[in-house]
């Protein structure tokens, strides 16, 4: 372990913002079946630096969920450490740990109440020691996730700045007095409206004044204006853990922690509502960017990893880029929830869902390929998280348990020879889908779903059709999917925890046939194909992950792109589509003939002018 290094001051970081930069949009050609000259993203292409984050694959583990080594139906830390050589198998290259600290668990672990203790269900400082060490041991990485933009009310910190209005720790946390109308009735702040409840302000009847939570009331925003309690966040939740030892950290919210700290009303959006999305005032404020330098410097210190959340995710490039630009940004790297969104939101017409919006995917994959090869930023390739519906579930019909196959490896092949960091959502390996629709709500356990399974039941006044309505939409959003047990084995509760023992969130009803040890048996699982993939992406890693992207567009439904670096190309030919579909053939891109690298399906051919519903191939051609 190291010697511990705590901060004593730290001097304000002035961060730069990038300046303007030409980020050419360059469009797709089209054509059908005959192919035109394409414009490369890459113009004036220069050799990327090289990190070994750019090339790792991260996998997330949801702490609850994962495995449990005890029989109380918790996930925990040494059941963790029983699967790293699954991991390793499976070619993980750093463990994202969830949260693990300690907490009242309103919010699943991320309302913190001691940074520096283990939630004990899962273990103790010395297990997670123990699983730092074992991760190291395996020559894998392991990071943190990093919840600082507020705290539990349960912390020690928000119990002293409640106390009283004279506590040294009041300015710790956002405290403002009532507003009064004409009539004498008391009234939050602002007009501000949380994530999970309404409004973003509890009153606090001991001091009478109220506290800003743009999340749950049990999570209260901490005030990072206070240079104080920037250096005790600081200390308490990064050095502590980066002083044993790990490799960095999932940063949480990251552009939430400077705030409009004129608290103004949000403008009306919701005609009839107290409370209005505020989004643009506790994002992105004044002084984001100094406090991220800050926490750079530190991370610095440890060659670690910044691995950034951004909310209500900045759709322009530019924006994107001051974060994570190699020269001026603070970030190694952040998610794009576009991507995700686009995975899992349909848009509504008059008869329902719609399907899948295949060419604003292609799109946007592409305009972040392109955002890779033009700046000094880097990307992430991601589809799951902790905070999604199944990707897997979101696109496609529901057909047969060998169609679903076909799709998980086909999203395995595409995102495989994408370049970015690629993140691996647990149970995403083996396609683990969203819970039956047929479960009652009750069976969701997430925050946001009971309070809005709440708010139906009280607005819909038994009336089985609104009721019908609001659960269908809690379904097709709850982030509950993402939730429920890995599915280990055939076994009774999946190999998750004992027999006879009730897990803390339900099994998905298919476990018994989707699972690690079957699909472990054979060689045309989607955990197998997995396997191999990952594989093939660090055999081939200068082409994959450094590669020169140009897209193509032929139909609708087909996703086509190729990559070169060094004498080599490769062609990805992706139908994301359940029919038939024509296409020019591998030929008429590369130039030449070219061998199919991996495929989803199996009988493909260099002439092969035909695809599969789901398939999925990569050729490649070296001159």
């Amino acid at each position: 372990m190291r010697k511990v290094r705590r901060l004593a001051v730290l001097g304000s970081a002035v961060v730069a913002l990038v300046t303007a930069s030409v980020l050419a949009r360059r469009y797709f050609l089209e054509f059908d079946f005959v192919h035109q000259e394409t414009l490369s993203y890459n113009m004036g292409h220069q050799e990327p630096q090289r990190e070994w984050w750019k090339e790792a694959v991260i996998y997330e583990i949801y702490p609850a969920s994962f495995k449990d080594s005890n029989g109380d139906g918790i996930g925990d830390i040494p059941g963790i450490m029983s699967k790293l050589d699954y991991l390793k198998d499976l070619g993980v290259d750093v463990i994202h740990m969830g949260p693990h600290y300690q907490s009242p668990q309103v919010d699943m672990g991320y309302d913190i109440s001691d940074y520096e203790a283990v939630h004990p269900p899962y273990g103790t400082v010395d297990d997670m020691q123990a699983l730092i060490d074992a991760t190291h041991a395996r020559g894998m990485k392991i990071i943190f996730d990093l919840v600082i933009n507020h705290s539990s009310d349960q912390h020690k910190w928000f119990q002293e700045s409640r106390s009283s209005k004279e506590n040294p720790k009041r300015d710790w946390y956002f405290w403002r007095p009532a507003r009064w109308d004409a009539e004498g009735n008391r009234h939050p702040p602002n007009n501000w409206r949380s994530h999970f409840t309404v409004p973003a302000w509890t009153w606090d009847e001991k001091t009478e004044e109220y506290y800003l939570h743009v999340y749950a009331p049990e999570m209260p925003d901490l005030n990072w204006e206070n240079e104080e309690t920037r250096r005790a966040i600081y200390n308490s939740s990064m050095i502590f853990w980066l002083e044993r030892g790990i490799d960095g950290f999932r940063i949480d919210t990251v552009n939430k922690y400077s705030k409009d700290i004129a608290f103004p009303d949000a403008p009306l959006k919701d005609p009839g509502e107290e409370t209005q999305p505020a989004a643009q005032f506790y994002n992105n404020g004044a002084r984001i960017h100094e406090y991220l330098g800050e926490m750079r410097d530190i991370l610095d210190q440890y060659d670690a990893l910044a691995l950034g959340e951004l909310s209500h995710f900045p759709y322009t490039e530019s924006r994107v880029l001051e974060f994570v630009s190699a020269t001026s940004g603070q970030l190694n790297m952040v998610f794009n929830y576009a991507l995700m969104a686009l995975g899992q939101k349909r848009e509504k017409d008059e008869t329902g869902r719609s399907p899948f919006n295949v060419p604003a995917f292609k799109k946007e994959m592409s305009r972040w390929q392109r955002f890779a090869s033009d700046t000094d930023g880097w990307v992430t390739i991601f589809l799951e998280n902790h905070d999604s519906p199944r990707f897997i579930s979101g696109f496609g019909s529901d057909g047969p348990s060998e169609d679903e196959v076909r799709r998980g490896k086909m999203i395995a092949l595409l995102m495989a020879t994408m370049t970015g960091t690629l993140v691996l959502y647990q149970g995403q390996e083996l396609g683990m889908s969203n819970a039956p629709r047929s479960w009652p709500a009750e069976e969701f356990k997430d925050v946001r779903s009971v309070n809005m399974v709440k708010k139906a039941k009280e607005t819909c006044r038994g009336d089985s059709v609104c009721l019908k309505k609001a659960i269908d939409e809690l379904w097709e959003t709850a982030r509950d999917h993402a939730r429920t047990p890995m599915q280990w084995d055939s076994g009774p509760n999946a190999g998750f925890t004992e027999e006879e023992v009730v897990p803390w969130m339900r099994v998905n009803d298919d476990w018994k046939t989707k699972n690690a040890e079957v699909q472990n048996r054979n060689p045309l699982s989607l955990l197998s194909f997995w396997k191999r993939m990952l594989k093939l992406r660090k055999e081939h890693r200068d082409l994959f992950i450094y590669g020169t992207y140009r897209s193509y567009a032929a139909k609708e439904e087909l996703f086509l792109f190729t990559k070169e670096w060094g004498g080599k190309k490769s062609l990805t030919v992706v139908n994301m589509s359940g029919e038939e579909k024509g296409w020019q053939g591998a030929a008429s891109i590369l130039g030449g003939e070219a061998k199919i690298l991996s495929e989803n399906i199996g009988g493909g051919s260099q002439r092969n002018m035909v695809l599969s519903a789901w398939e999925a191939r990569v050729y490649i051609i070296e001159s």
